[in-house]
């Protein structure tokens, strides 16, 4: 495994970059407050801005680690942050990363996450060398998994009831992957 850590990858319309301070009102403006957004994540829409900004703030101290991955999702036309797309887990003994991401309603039903969620897979098998990139959803949000199948991802199960989402709920997580075999 190589630990290159978060570098800039590009795709015809999206730069996905390390996060900055000053993307602190978009992240809290475009998704982080949004419950819409949050409705399948673990975490809870953020309480304000400064609230975002004290997280960014961790996020960005972490860049200097060559093992941590954590992208911003910007919109090459008008430069917005809209999303996030993130190593949640890296087990770099198994070589393997699982994968969390979001981003803004507004931009839904558009290609753009598996964009995303491609280029970052081909980052980790091509440049970090990872063997397994997965991601899993919970069993009650399909249209996420749906973004892991348009990024080239196969459908592995279901493990039930081992998730615990933002509400304190437990959800049946539907797991996804690509390995670097089914790229040939």
């Amino acid at each position: 495994m190589n630990k290159t850590g978060t570098r800039t990858l590009e795709t015809s319309r999206l730069i996905l970059r390390r996060f900055t301070i000053e993307d602190a009102d978009d992240m809290y403006n475009n998704w982080a407050s949004d419950s819409e957004v949050t409705e399948f994540l673990t975490w809870s829409p953020h309480p304000n801005v400064d609230f975002t900004r004290q997280l960014l703030k961790d996020w960005i101290s972490k860049y200097e680690d060559g093992a941590y991955f954590n992208w911003v999702i910007e919109i090459k036309e008008n430069g917005q942050a809209i999303g996030n797309i993130s190593v949640v887990e890296l087990n770099e003994k198994l070589e393997a990363a699982e994968i969390g991401y979001c981003m803004s309603k507004n931009y839904w039903g558009q290609g753009i996450m598996p964009e995303a969620l491609k280029s970052v897979a081909d980052y980790l098998f091509d440049v970090v060398e990872l063997n397994r990139v997965a991601a899993c959803h919970d069993a009650n949000n399909p249209k996420s998994g749906r973004v892991m199948d348009k990024a080239g991802m196969k459908l592995e199960g279901t493990l039930r009831a081992t998730g615990k989402n933002n509400k304190g709920v437990l959800y049946d997580k539907v797991w996804h992957s690509v390995i670097k075999s089914d790229r040939c």
